[in-house]
Order: C-alpha cells, then sequence, then structure tokens
C-alpha cells in the first residue's frame, strides 16, 4: 500500500498497534521522527541504545529484551539501515533482535527507506525477507524519496504480509480521511524504479568518493573529529567530542562560526550529544567548501 512518507506510516502504525500508554521501543541515536511518533501519540517511548564499541555500533540485545519484557513493549520501531550511525545490519543481528519479538509477541515496523545506499563490502538484508514466521510480524517501509530525491511527490511503500495487521494499518488511514494516492508521485515511483538503476549506480558511486573524500580530510585537517566508518545511507556520524566542547559551545562553533547547518547529534537522542551528523549527497565542491569553513573554525578555537 501507498502512503504519503514513512513517518506517516510509523504513526499510523503506532496508532494501528498499540494503546495510548503503551510502550514503543527504538535504538537512539535514531532519526529524530521516532520519538515524535511515540510521544505525540501519548505513548511511552523506551529506548534500547546503541553500543558505541571502538568506533562501532552494535545492539545490546540483553538491555533489549529486559526492557521488552520490563515495559511490555507492544512494537519495535526498526531503523535499517540505520540514521544517523550508518550501521548495515547483519542478518544475524536483525534475526536476534526479531526473534526477541516473537517470543514477547511485539511488532516490527522496519523502516529501510535508506536500503538502496549500502557501501562495498556490506549487505542489506530485508528483514521480512528471513522467513514467514518474520514476516508475518513486520511492517516494511520503504520509498523512492531518499533514492531518487522525489520527498515532494509524498509516496511511500508499505508491505504488510499479515493480513490482520493490514486490516488494522488500513483502518487508521481510513480514519484519518487518507485513502487517495498522489497519483503523480505513483508515476514517479514507477519511472525511478523502472528506468532510474544506471543512474543510481552513478550516485552511488559519486557519494562512496565523498565519503572518501571526508574520511581523508578529517585524518589529515580535523583529527579531532571522528568518523563513524559508514556501512550506508549518505549521512555520515562525526564524533565531535574530541573537541572537548559542550552541547551549546558545538552548536555554537558549527552554525555561527564555521557557518554550516548541520544536524546537531542530540536531536536523535541524549545518545547522540557530542556528535553531528553531515548529509554527503552534494556535490564535490560543496561538500569541500563546507569541511574547510569547519577546519578554520576549529582551528580559532582557544
Amino acid at each position: 500500500m501507498k502512503t504519503p512518507g514513512v513517518v506517516f506510516a510509523l504513526a499510523t502504525a503506532v496508532q494501528a498497534y498499540t494503546r495510548e500508554g503503551e510502550s514503543v521501543m527504538i535504538q537512539q541515536p535514531v532519526y529524530y521522527p521516532f520519538a515524535n511518533v511515540i510521544e505525540n501519540n501519548h505513548r511511552q517511548l523506551v529506548n534500547n541504545p546503541l553500543r558505541l564499541v571502538d568506533g562501532h555500533y552494535e545492539m545490546d540485545f540483553e538491555d533489549f529484551e529486559r526492557k521488552v519484557v520490563q515495559n511490555d513493549v507492544k512494537l519495535f520501531i526498526l531503523c535499517s539501515p540505520h540514521n544517523p550511525v550508518s550501521r548495515v545490519w547483519k542478518e544475524w543481528e536483525l534475526r536476534k533482535a526479531a526473534d526477541i519479538c516473537r517470543k514477547y509477541d511485539v511488532i516490527i515496523v522496519s523502516d529501510e527507506i535508506h536500503s538502496d545506499f549500502v557501501f562495498p563490502g556490506h549487505k542489506h538484508t530485508i528483514l521480512a525477507s528471513l522467513g514467514e514466521e518474520y514476516a508475518d510480524m513486520v511492517i516494511t517501509c520503504t520509498a523512492p524519496s531518499k533514492t531518487f530525491n522525489l520527498a515532494g511527490l509524498q509516496t511511500s511503500n508499505i508491505f504488510i504480509p499479515n493480513h490482520k495487521l493490514k486490516r488494522q494499518f488500513t483502518d487508521v488511514m481510513n480514519s484519518a480521511a487518507y485513502n487517495q494516492c498522489n497519483m503523480m508521485g505513483l508515476a514517479a515511483c514507477q519511472a525511478a524504479y523502472e528506468e532510474g538503476g544506471p543512474w543510481l549506480e552513478e550516485l552511488k558511486s559519486y557519494l562512496y568518493d565523498n565519503y572518501q573524500y571526508i574520511k581523508t580530510f578529517l585524518e589529515k585537517r580535523l583529527p579531532q573529529i571522528k568518523l563513524i566508518e559508514p556501512e550506508g545511507t549518505y549521512l555520515l556520524w562525526l564524533d565531535c567530542r574530541g573537541l572537548g566542547l559542550s552541547e551549546s559551545e558545538l552548536e555554537d562553533l558549527v552554525v555561527n562560526k564555521a557557518n554550516l547547518w548541520l544536524d546537531r547529534g542530540a536531536m536523535f537522542g541524549k545518545d547522540g550529544e557530542g556528535f553531528e551528523r553531515i548529509n554527503i549527497a552534494c556535490p564535490r565542491k560543496t561538500l569541500a567548501q563546507a569541511l574547510e569553513q569547519l577546519a578554520d573554525a576549529v582551528g580559532q578555537l582557544g
């Protein structure tokens, strides 16, 4: 089925599969609308924070299961690939998280909107593809909006194999008086998926080169800022804690001194404090200018 966006689908799922006061779990630092759709619908937000181990983020499965039980979690919203920490989850990680959810009857909404952006050496696994027992409990969300920059046409693809879950989801959409799709969005979506392959391959190559550019720049010019090695997406996660700045000082450095509009890590939850997210889906010239401005600003620190 179609929705005007993945965030709309997340909110619909929260309303369809939980009641006010019930618990929904996410893994921060994560895309901030995840928390918004939970709290704005008067549900209890439960955080299973990702662990940063030797510059690499991991799921904490012991904490995951403990919090599912302690909070009687009804719904888990998964970000795969993960935004902003750029993890492409391995099959065993997805299976282990899903098995915990199966054990306690937790429904999973899997946001896979960045699945087309995976760097060499990594492979995206569709959670619902692991078997019927998983597909039966998963709502998969994709869209052409990130891949082909079509967000303005408001078309996302929602896959719900379980008929009962699909009916519950549809009922909530109908109650919001959303039952007609954007025809231009549908046409653009079809055209992008059928004809956009060669363009996408060129884009991914360009993004990979941008990633290599920023990695080299930081190592040579800004060693205080550590790049969390990305496995996918075009949104890179910068560990700025080595600058020794408070949250307000870091924001002042980026916005007022470097004249940049990055996404401060705290937007993605408390676990993101001290980090910045940068979008590298831009011309190399723009990325180079941004990094030079950042380097100049850091150079002026006392």
